[in-house]
């Protein structure tokens, strides 16, 4: 409906040219959205207002020549000026039915497109060190980049999932080293105890492990234990294995998967930070000061200089940053999408400052952020801060073996990712009115319900009755339902376009409200058969856009609550 409205628009304007009320370079971005106020009709337009200067006209004046101006349409029921100079578009209950017919005709593709051309986009997200279980953050970051790329995928583009994991530096020595504390029966309390070490009980489970000889089967490699306790390297190797098994079974039971895992130690070993360092001082944006080597990163944004390679020969952790993005650039992905968290933003200037400098022909501001804030978990109003297991976070197994993983992926993914936001288990968990998920999954069963019902009293629905039936949809809530149905392709797009998949979420939401207040309103079980049927039709149609919108979320959609 809305693009037959712009098309009509689009046909006022030209008429207008041609009349010489507007002048002949006159080319708007015609703009119609859903009118807020159901008295105002179903769409609404700012055209004449946008229009009224270069026509030197009052709004309301070149409003009224818009209207004037409008092709005849069997589409649009009436037309109104409100204000200052909208214009109004009432639907005629038959052309706004027809979205019933093309939902159930679509099925599953309700709402996709192929806009994307099968472009190749990269998105990377999660990748966390194997370190220890995945936290909530990292929950927030696998449930909006799995998203995202659901959305990406449903638009057309061809979606690389990858994982890339810092499997060298600090942290991996720090884990072995906790590792090997606790195969020599050490605890957290003894002096001899690693400065930075990990003290969650899972290092426990990997020390009893690793002295067991046991085999670790992840998805990326295989290894099977030494028993040494005096063999760090061998203790490094195991306890990585063991830890990327654990988060490959968080995301599985997440419903998250990859495609590709890539390891920051692959960039060592193949030289690829080596060759970005060479580049770079080949292309004069180094310095060396202090015994170590700088790059001039104030030439591409920064607010200072940055040290690539410290005095110490190591590198900082930005420069294989860049090496690792040079090799996305290097493998075609000229749209990269890298969702992370917060902590991650003063490292965004930074690395598209080092591939500006490696001059490579890569765009200013690639790759693509987005970025998650902070998780908070409450029960009973109280923040949770542990987990026994990881010893001083709480864990995305936590959430989903407390609320499921329908809840925890919803609420994880229907906030603004630069939201902050609080996890309120209790809520999650209650079957309520009040918690989202349950509220969209609830208005899915309650349509197989009213089929179920249908059956029970040999009333069976009757598809081509229905489809000749759907101009008597006429109560104000049945067309609630369906313009919000016709607006779900859009949202679509827009919800990939702007990278922000909680637009599904707060959708799904406006249409369990919109159904909930039709059914509660309009009995669907009448002796009239047409009536009943495309009221039937009308509960299918929306219980298959609940469907499509709940798998971009990657959230189930029940036949029974």
């Amino acid at each position: 409906m809305k693009e037959t409205i712009i098309t009509l628009l689009e046909n006022a304007v030209d008429t207008l040219k041609q009349q010489g009320i507007l002048p002949a370079d006159a080319s708007p971005a015609i703009k119609v959205d859903p009118a807020r106020d159901k008295a105002h009709g179903d769409y609404a337009t700012n055209l004449a207002l946008m229009l009224a200067k270069p026509a030197a006209k009052k709004p309301r004046e070149l409003a009224e020549a818009l209207i004037a101006a409008l092709p005849e349409s069997d589409a649009i029921d009436k037309v109104e000026i409100a204000g200052p100079g909208f214009i109004n578009f009432f639907a005629a209950t038959d052309a706004a039915a027809q979205v019933v017919r093309q939902v159930l005709d679509a099925g599953d593709t309700y709402g996709r497109s192929l806009e994307g051309r099968g472009q190749k986009v990269q998105v990377e997200f999660v990748s966390a060190n194997p370190t220890g279980p995945l936290h909530v953050g990292h929950g927030r970051g696998a449930a909006i980049g799995d998203c995202i790329c659901r959305l990406l995928e449903a638009t057309g583009f061809d979606v690389t999932r990858e994982f890339y994991y810092n499997d060298a530096g600090a942290q991996i020595a720090n884990l072995a080293l906790s590792v090997q504390a606790r195969a020599k029966k050490l605890t957290p309390e003894d002096d001899a105890w690693p400065t930075d070490g990990y003290r969650g009980n899972y290092i426990i489970e990997v020390a009893n492990d690793y002295l067991a000889g046991e085999t670790v089967h992840a998805d990326d490699r295989h290894v099977t234990a030494k028993g040494d306790p005096d063999d760090l390297d061998a203790i490094r190797d195991f306890a990585v294995a063991w830890l990327r098994r654990e988060q490959d079974l968080d995301l599985k039971a997440f419903g998250v998967t990859f495609d590709v895992y890539f390891l920051e130690s692959s960039l060592y070993r193949e030289g690829k930070v080596e060759e970005a360092v060479e580049r770079l001082i080949e292309k004069g944006h180094t310095y060396e000061q202090d015994g170590a080597l700088w790059l001039r990163t104030t030439d591409f944004g920064d607010d200072k200089d940055r040290v690539m390679r410290k005095s110490d020969g190591s590198y900082t952790y930005f420069l294989p940053d860049v090496a690792y993005h040079l090799n996305k650039w290097q493998r075609g992905f000229k749209t990269v999408i890298n969702e992370q968290g917060a902590d991650h933003h003063s490292t965004v200037t930074r690395v598209r400052a080092g591939l500006q400098a490696l001059e490579v022909g890569i765009p200013k501001g690639w790759p693509d952020y987005v970025l998650h804030q902070m998780v908070m978990v409450t029960r009973s109003g109280v923040e949770v801060k542990l987990s026994k297991r990881a010893g001083s976070y709480v864990t995305v197994r936590d959430l989903i073996d407390e609320v499921g993983r329908d809840a925890t992926r919803f609420f994880l993914a229907a906030r603004r990712a630069d939201s902050q936001l609080t996890f309120d288990i209790d809520l999650a968990r209650s079957q309520s009115n009040d918690n989202p998920v349950y509220y969209v999954q609830y208005a899915h069963a309650r349509v197989c319900s009213m089929l179920r019902k249908a059956k029970a009293e040999q009333l069976d629905f009757e598809l081509d009755l229905a489809m000749v039936s759907l101009g008597q949809l006429k109560e104000d809530q049945e067309k609630a339902v369906m313009n919000r149905l016709a607006r779900f392709p859009e949202a679509v797009a827009h919800a990939a376009a702007s990278r922000e998949p909680q637009q599904i979420a707060q959708y799904l939401l406006d249409l369990a409200a919109e159904f909930h207040s039709c059914y509660n309103a309009v009995k669907v079980m009448v002796d009239d058969d047409e009536l009943r049927n495309a009221r039937l039709a009308l509960g299918l149609a929306t219980r298959q856009v609940l469907r499509n919108g709940l798998d971009l979320l990657g959230v189930s959609a029940p036949e029974e609550m």
